[in-house]
């Protein structure tokens, strides 16, 4: 019982890791899943969808590495945060699609608790905006929606939960309706300073407090996996959301450490250790990850489009086969184009739900090149908006390092651009799956086969160090081209 499976839950894939006792993937599996848009702004998934691609994954990952279920010491879990879930507690269907973190439908009632006033309140109580980003408005609409859902709900016959909750409930036989801290943290339903429920949060969105999992540390026994799903019992020993996950597989475990994951969106985490600051800068307060039953806290940026926009540079317009395309192209790009990639919105540190997608410097020249280096670009400025936002938050944030992770983070070109901006070296490490590494070190240091988190980061490995390179005013330049066209997309 040497090895960690790790399952990775993500926005539009789930994956399955097989990790061995030295923290090295051996076998992996991966299988993308349906995207559904019911209408502008809106984003569901299929939750049996989602259950399926995650048993198969599973087993695949299994039989590729040769190992049956038995010699597993456990396993750890690391998903998309926010998206919500809501399901029969007898008999597990869902009530809806899962709503995704992306999308915007309850952007009417945000507006409405803002004009009420209870912004400030939300934002003390959990950390967090009165944003559609967050999974509380969603129960909120999904109650709404379905009738006689709110009464079920209060007497115990309907759950919620983030898509571990969904995922952890289903493997255990209905045994287990449980959470971590750092899930909890992004529900707009926590408390983060008391480290439980929220009643007032609770009441403000109008959400039956019976249908919400118990909330543990990220490396706790969440229960035991039935043997019809994988052929042998298994413990699921470690939970974290997925931008948790990774800064802990990046080892960020000191105040001051900062990592950026680029997928589908990009979320920098700062750790601030036993503080969690108040933000005046929009950024958001949440849970790093809690140990024994002690939080550890962040400041998080999240940017809701990053490596998206290189998916549409090849999906919506066609100007690009592969992402790897936009590396060659971005050396070619002249620089005068500037895209703010605000498809579903702008997050931190502008919070912005309704304002879209917009180039500017278009001429009849513009080519493919200019319009991959602009993508390229749009990360960089995105990125540099929240570290300076965090530097403004929490002064000890000036001498950080980002560590980066995640799949845009292969692209030197951009890498570059980013050490550029920030005007502060960029590390790339040498395992690229952070955020699985991260889980799987959750559930190996519980299980006792992996180090603790201090053995952990002396192991941590850079690949490359891109420092920064532009000349100062030559950078000054360029972000300003940013900000205006940014402060022209917000006013339109």
């Amino acid at each position: 019982m040497n090895f960690i499976l790790a399952i990775d839950q993500g926005t539009t894939s789930s994956r399955a890791i097989v990790f061995d006792e030295n923290m090295q993937p051996v076998a992996s599996a991966q299988q993308e899943f349906t995207q559904f848009f019911p209408q502008s702004g809106w984003v569901e998934h299929d939750l049996e969808e989602i259950w399926q691609s995650v048993l198969t994954t599973c087993r695949d990952a299994l039989a590729k590495a040769g190992i049956a279920a038995a010699d597993l010491a456990g396993i750890g879990i690391t998903n998309q945060r926010e998206t919500t879930a809501i399901w029969d507690a007898e008999t597990g269907a869902p009530l809806h699609n899962a709503i995704v973190w992306q999308d915007r439908r309850t952007a009417p009632f945000c507006e409405e608790l803002r004009t009420a006033g209870h912004a400030d309140e939300i934002n003390a109580i959990t950390g967090l905006l009165a944003d559609p980003y967050f999974s509380g408005t969603k129960v909120k609409w999904l109650l709404d929606q379905h009738e006689g859902a709110r009464a079920q709900a209060a007497a115990g016959k309907l759950l919620f939960g983030t898509i571990d909750s969904f995922l952890i409930w289903r493997l255990t036989g209905k045994a287990a309706h449980v959470t971590d801290a750092t899930n909890a943290a992004r529900t707009m339903l926590y408390d983060i300073r008391k480290g439980q429920w929220s009643t007032r949060m609770c009441d403000l969105l109008d959400v039956p407090m019976r249908m919400l999992p118990k909330v543990m540390d990220c490396a706790a026994e969440f229960g035991m996996v039935k043997a019809e799903h994988f052929g042998a019992e298994v413990p699921v020993l470690g939970v974290a959301g997925d931008q948790q996950a990774a800064t802990i597989g990046q080892a960020c475990f000191e105040p001051g450490m900062l990592k950026s994951t680029y997928g589908t969106g990009c979320f920098a985490l700062l750790n601030t250790g036993d503080d969690a600051i108040a933000s005046q800068n929009k950024l958001l307060t949440t849970v790093a990850y809690q140990f024994d039953g002690k939080a550890t806290y962040a400041l998080e940026g999240s940017i809701f489009v990053a490596g998206a926009v290189v998916q549409w540079l090849r999906d919506g317009l066609g100007v690009i086969v592969n992402a790897a395309d936009t590396q060659t192209l971005a050396e070619q790009g002249r620089g005068d184009v500037t895209l703010v990639p605000a498809f579903t919105g702008l997050g931190a540190p502008y919070w912005n739900a309704d304002c879209r997608g917009a180039a500017y410097g278009l001429t009849r020249d513009t080519n493919p090149a200019d319009l991959a280096r602009a993508a390229l670009e749009s990360v960089g400025f995105q990125t540099r908006d929240l570290l300076d936002a965090m530097r403004a938050d929490w002064p000890n944030a000036g001498d950080a390092v980002l560590r980066v992770d995640g799949g845009l983070s292969a692209n030197d070109w951009a890498m570059q651009f980013l050490a550029d901006m920030l005007g502060a070296p960029v590390d790339r490490p040498a395992g690229v799956e952070t955020t699985a590494l991260g889980a799987a070190w959750l559930a190996g240091m519980k299980a006792g086969i992996y180090p603790d988190a201090d053995g952990f980061a002396a192991k941590w490995a850079r690949d490359h160090r891109f420092a920064p390179q532009m000349d100062g005013a030559a950078k000054d330049v360029a972000y300003a081209r940013w900000q205006r066209a940014v402060a022209a997309t917000l006013s339109v």
